[in-house]
């Protein structure tokens, strides 16, 4: 059986390589990109194929690590192996203009990831 990951924050730098790698070892990858005003998948592009066609090992789900429900979701949906948090509002200039938003989305967003593993009953399994 094809061992499936759950990459949040795929459209990052670190998040697309990671997806990459993960393909050419014959993982399903899913990944998780918060809805933004931009297109910003330039990064997965590449890796993405028409989601109507059999053969695509690469899903793109909307998410976002400040809503628990939607994570518990996802996860409960997909059912992966394995999960890499690489989501974070990481621009500093950002972080010092809205620290509470960051602390929710970084930190918390973690919890929610842990929580919903928790919650699903898939601590011996993720």
């Amino acid at each position: 059986m094809r061992k499936v990951a759950l990459i949040s924050g795929v459209t990052g730098q670190d998040g697309a390589y990671l997806a990459e790698l993960l393909l050419k070892k014959g993982y399903v990858v899913h990944g998780i990109k918060r809805r933004s005003s931009s297109l910003n998948t330039e990064r997965v592009d590449h890796l993405y194929e028409d989601p109507l066609e059999r053969k695509t090992n690469f899903f793109l789900h909307y998410g976002d690590m400040t809503d628990a429900t939607n994570l518990i979701r996802l996860i409960q949906k997909i059912k992966p192996n394995e999960i890499y948090n690489l989501a974070a509002q990481s621009h500093v200039l950002v972080s010092f203009e809205t620290p509470e938003y960051t602390a929710n989305a970084d930190a918390l967003g973690t919890l929610r990831i842990l929580e919903a593993i928790r919650i699903l009953g898939l601590e011996k399994k993720v």
